[in-house]
């Protein structure tokens, strides 16, 4: 191979057009989720501090939100929801009526071919915050399996297009895939939180949420952050289970653990870009410290060339404007 000057890297550079023809990563609006807070009551668009421009909303206006959302080409939402009542076990989480469950029906019917996601997890609906069912002080996972998996039943019999276990306890995939078949949901796919870390880049999250646990932390289930070959068995063991997408979780953060998964499963891969990432861009945006557009744009890029097919991302709306 010759080198300079026959050899010159920057003639492909030269504009704009040549650089989008032989670009090797290309992020598209098809590729986003766009997550979304749903509280009880009509009427109700709440401001999120730490997450400047996001909001919790009643089902009633979140069926008008996902229209909008629907029209700007985002192809699917996720839903977290927050309940008036909450209790030790959770029981607003599988409640045929609950908040989340209304809000499907309410934006199945307002928008039928958005794809809506479930979040499967009970920390926004237990009195103490925690994924699971508190035993002595600890997180039960056994005992709590079988509430996820009703959670994950009452989303798909209300009509939620994907369930996605967050709660990172052991065989939670294998339960709510046992609990979808059983019931006549063999065609709801899973998405399991396969990798997800015990990060510091959840708190804002954890106020939209209002899932901040009222003791101890969840470093006893979420991933260890220095480790990267748990990740993969976590993956693999999911995937056995009956995961037909598996995510990593935060992105940013963990770029080599998404690569590592793309290169070793063969499976379609997501990554949640979550509040931290989201609120820190936010934060030094509006200081004028930094171009949003692009820091986004570049920060997508990122994560798909990493590995990932889909991004989780608070920026979705922004984004399907900016791309």
């Amino acid at each position: 191979m010759s080198g300079f000057p026959q050899l010159r890297m920057r003639r492909l550079r030269r504009s704009e057009t040549l650089r989008a023809l032989i670009r090797e990563t290309k992020i598209d609006v098809g590729d986003l989720i766009y997550p979304l807070f749903v509280v009880e009551g009509s009427k109700a668009k709440q401001k999120i501090s730490s997450m400047p421009g996001q909001y919790r909303f009643s089902s009633d206006l979140l069926a008008k939100e996902a229209e909008e959302i629907a029209r700007s080409g985002i192809p699917a939402i996720i839903l977290f929801g927050i309940p008036q009542k909450k209790d030790e076990v959770a029981s607003q989480a599988y409640h045929p009526k609950g908040v989340i469950q209304q809000a499907i029906k309410a934006i199945k019917k307002a928008t039928p071919h958005l794809l809506v996601v479930t979040d499967v997890c009970l920390c926004e609906y237990t009195s103490h915050g925690h994924c699971g069912v508190v035993v002595d002080g600890d997180v039960d996972n056994d005992k709590t399996l079988e509430l996820l998996a009703k959670t994950a039943l009452s989303h798909a019999e209300a009509g939620a297009d994907i369930v996605a276990p967050s709660d990172m306890m052991d065989g939670r995939v294998k339960a709510i895939r046992q609990a979808l078949d059983g019931n006549g949901f063999q065609n709801i796919p899973i998405m399991a939180y396969a990798a997800k870390y015990a990060s510091a880049f959840y708190g804002p999250f954890r106020e939209a949420a209002e899932s901040a646990p009222q003791f101890g932390d969840r470093r006893s289930y979420q991933m260890d952050p220095p480790n990267w070959r748990e990740a993969l068995r976590e993956v693999e063991q999911d995937i056995a289970e009956g995961a037909d997408i598996v995510m990593v979780k935060p992105a940013l953060p963990y770029l080599d653990v998404i690569r590592k998964v793309r290169d070793t499963f063969n499976y379609p891969l997501a990554a949640y870009s979550v509040s931290g990432e989201y609120a820190m861009v936010k934060a030094a945006a509006q200081q004028g410290w930094l171009d949003e557009k692009k820091i986004v744009v570049e920060m997508l890029t990122a994560i798909k060339r990493a590995g990932a097919d889909i991004i989780i991302t608070y920026y979705a709306r922004e984004a399907a404007q900016w791309l």
